[in-house]
């Protein structure tokens, strides 16, 4: 008797379902496809007991983690917070699923259901390595429960030495969970492709390459300024871009940066009341300045808040002053927005991703 490819296919197909009814629970497990990991920048889960996250751990962890992001006229946290224990993740496996989780324990606590979860994750010789040396530890994995995951685990071997480890940890934890949310920045920014003419004259007028999103227009374009808007009915972004003369080290400075901003805010920046134009108020909140690095140009960042002189408008703002020695002219380049009434993080790293894209 012969079997056609129709009939084959059919005895494959009723294999298989019955192969699956005889698998075990970790196999059909195995069998499944990865979940790709979900949530919004800037949210991460703390995974810990609830004990520890009512208690002073997680006020320390919650002072550090929620605090300020610099500068914004109100404040915001720099990251969202959400609380599951060990126990609640069982109970709704899409708890597994998000991006960004922290893991927190004492690992002193035997009773502690967080606790054995590290000790299960890391295994007894990492942990032990870590209390020899420091008392605490910081690890991070990857991809744990779903693709594109980043879970950091912070431990420490009593109440005290795992606030240390919050402290002394917090600039570079922040950092990685900044670094996990930069793909989706990235893609939230240039939702619309990038404006490739727009990229073409400015580095002809400020030799200088950028990535600009797709809806950005250039409303002022001189020979040493250019101003680049995007509008929609709730936000204006704004790009400022600057060529200045290198005359004088005392430029790149705070009193330098601050005189360049408010030069072109005199000249260039005004509501539709006459005699008003945009300064720096650094009254109400101090203006943030400190060096870095971007693209490997030297840069000078400040941030702070602006206001309009003579009407009730103000933001956020965060500018750059790169030098590069090749070149006589420094370049400023600065980003604001103007959102009343709506949360400002979230745009705010949008602009900064932009502007952390120039070659200079």
């Amino acid at each position: 008797m012969r079997m056609n490819k129709y009939g084959f296919a059919w005895v494959i197909a009723f294999v298989a379902l019955l192969g699956s009814f005889g698998c075990s629970p970790d196999v059909q497990r195995s069998l499944e496809p990865d979940p790709i990991a979900f949530g919004r920048v800037n949210q991460v889960v703390v995974i810990a007991d609830t004990t520890v996250w009512e208690g002073p751990l997680g006020d320390s962890l919650r002072y550090y983690f929620m605090g300020a992001y610099p500068i914004l006229p109100q404040p915001e946290p720099i990251f969202d917070l959400r609380h599951f224990t060990p126990d609640m993740l069982q109970r709704d496996p899409l708890r597994k699923e998000l991006r960004n989780y922290i893991i927190l324990a004492d690992l002193e606590d035997s009773e502690s259901a967080t606790a054995r979860m590290i000790v299960r994750d890391l295994g007894a010789e990492k942990l032990r390595e870590a209390q020899e040396d420091k008392g605490y530890g910081v690890s991070v994995g990857r991809d744990k429960w779903a693709k594109g995951q980043t879970v950091v685990y912070m431990y420490g071997f009593s109440e005290g030495k795992v606030v240390e480890n919050i402290v002394k940890s917090f600039p570079a934890v922040a950092k990685r969970l900044h670094q996990a949310d930069a793909e989706m920045v990235e893609a939230t920014t240039y939702f619309n492709g990038e404006n490739r003419q727009l990229e073409a004259d400015i580095q002809t007028q400020m030799d200088l390459r950028i990535r600009i999103p797709g809806k950005y227009f250039a409303a002022i374009n001189d020979s040493t300024v250019m101003w680049l808007r995007l509008e929609t009915t709730e936000t204006s972004s704004n790009i400022l871009l600057h060529r200045v003369p290198y005359t004088d080290p005392e430029q790149l400075s705070y009193e330098g940066i601050k005189a360049i901003r408010n030069q072109l805010g005199r000249e260039y920046i005004s509501s539709t009341l006459p005699d008003t134009y945009m300064r720096i108020n650094d009254v109400d909140l101090p203006m943030f300045v400190e060096t870095t690095e971007i693209n490997g140009s030297y840069a000078l960042e400040a941030r702070g808040i602006w206001d309009i002189v003579n009407d009730y408008m103000g933001g956020a703002f965060v500018s750059y002053l790169l030098y590069n020695p090749e070149k006589r002219d420094l370049l400023f380049m600065d980003a604001f927005i103007h959102a009343p009434g709506k949360e400002k993080r979230d745009l705010m790293q949008q602009m900064e991703y932009i502007l952390h894209t120039a070659k200079y």
